[in-house]
């Protein structure tokens, strides 16, 4: 670059190439250059360092940036929410600015000198998985990977119900009906769905009912199915770290009695029968070819009547998580998010008769912003407890899923099977009265 340039100037022609000729909000770049739209910004995006765009050359489209960012060579400043939103807007499909914007940004990157040297994914990313996919050495590796990295940052970020799934945010009107409440606290939003779940498994109908909570996490549905009502509940995980915290966490409100966590594989289930099975944010690691075998694993452990509530995010034909998105290689490797149409037809070919189906995607939304929130509030706590590229990981991630469940881009769906017995009775009540 010549003495009089700047950074700002080198790289306009890559974000006209991107955003057209207004960007969405004001760059600024290490040299106090900056790029800013003709009215008032939502923002700023802020590029540190020449490496912010090696990170992009090497590795071009979403994962790229995803570097950026954890490695705190590109942040953003103002509300996250508004900010990505204005992002998604003004370039739909950001991981594709075609053959000009590729040659744009190679002329910035070498104008910059960013193809000196090859930047280093952040320590936090996982590598490309290897071998086959969905082996139980595969699956464990890749559930390591995202939930033990601190019982004590997963405790900041969920607040107290330690509940890393959707919450349902509803509360009694003046005439005992439930309705929808976004004013109503986390945690008892985790306990209304808790309690919704125990009650479409039919747990408030008979004391003492044998639950197994696959994928139980830090235990919270297995207490409130054992506290609320009584079930002998049996929870599998295999994150060391969640069965240690769950454990603890069950002997500490005197459940050690009626709450058995394991540090177990659903695959490893065998001649056990239970009345009722729960799986929440379970299924999204399990996979399309995985998923017959799945759903008649679960069939086989319950007997007659015997029902099974699934609690998984959807998304429209089905989506994979591949490793050259910035999830699969910072958040959910081998990730798959299946089409709630293909989830029904499994369980019915599994055994089940398909009895409810519900969507809860804005509650999600709801929930996700109340986990930003608690991570911005301790921010210096929660990079002290995993790091910062780790918060950057988390807050990045769960907003922009925010926005997606806001959108309809993904879903939530529960899906309610029953196990007829031979002459078909199922034991179901007729209508929802016992959980709407």
């Amino acid at each position: 670059m010549g003495n009089n340039a700047t950074v700002a100037a080198a790289f306009e022609p890559l974000l006209q190439a991107a955003f057209g000729a207004q960007p969405p909000l004001r760059f600024e770049f290490w040299d106090g250059s900056a790029v800013q739209p003709a009215g008032e910004s939502p923002g700023t995006m802020r590029i540190r360092s020449k490496d912010a765009l090696g990170h992009m050359i090497w590795a071009p489209g979403e994962l790229g940036l995803g570097r950026a960012f954890v490695s705190g060579s590109v942040d953003l400043d103002g509300d996250i929410f508004t900010i990505l939103r204005a992002l998604q807007t003004a370039v739909p499909d950001s991981a594709r600015l075609g053959l000009s914007g590729a040659v744009k940004a190679a002329g910035a990157a070498r104008q910059l000198g960013a193809l000196s040297h090859r930047p280093k994914p952040p320590p936090e990313e996982a590598p490309a998985p290897r071998g086959w996919l969905h082996t139980r050495g595969r699956d464990a590796a890749a559930i390591s990977h995202h939930y033990d990295v601190g019982n004590d940052f997963y405790r900041l970020v969920l607040g107290p119900s330690m509940t890393y799934s959707c919450a349902r945010f509803v509360a009694a009107d003046d005439d005992g009906r439930r309705v929808a409440d976004p004013e109503v606290s986390l945690e008892a939003a985790q306990a209304a769905k808790h309690d919704l779940i125990c009650r479409k498994l039919g747990l408030a109908e008979r004391r003492g009912m044998r639950l197994l909570d696959v994928g139980c996490g830090w235990g919270s549905m297995a207490m409130h199915a054992a506290e609320v009502y009584g079930a002998q509940v049996v929870g599998v995980t295999i994150s060391k770290e969640q069965a240690e915290a769950a454990r603890k966490r069950v002997a500490d409100a005197g459940l050690s009695d009626t709450v058995e966590i394991r540090l177990s594989d659903y695959r490893d289930l065998h001649g056990e029968e239970f009345d009722a099975i729960s799986s929440i944010g379970m299924f999204e690691h399990v996979g399309a070819n995985r998923m017959a075998a799945y759903f008649e694993t679960l069939r086989a452990l319950l007997h007659p009547e015997g029902r099974l509530l699934n609690h998984a995010i959807s998304s429209k034909g089905g989506s994979k998580i591949t490793a050259r998105s910035f999830i699969g290689r910072y958040v959910f490797p081998d990730g798959e998010l299946l089409d709630v149409g293909d989830v029904t037809l499994a369980m019915e070919r599994a055994g089940f008769e398909v009895r409810d189906v519900e969507a809860l995607r804005e509650h999600y939304a709801l929930t996700l912003r109340h986990w930003v929130a608690n991570l911005e509030n301790a921010w210096d706590e929660a990079v002290s407890l995993a790091g910062e590229g780790r918060a950057r990981i988390w807050r990045i991630y769960m907003a922009a899923s925010a926005l997606g469940f806001e959108d309809g881009g993904i879903g939530l769906h529960q899906v309610l099977g029953v196990v007829p017995d031979p002459q078909g009775r199922t034991g179901m009540p007729g209508t929802r009265r016992a959980w709407a």
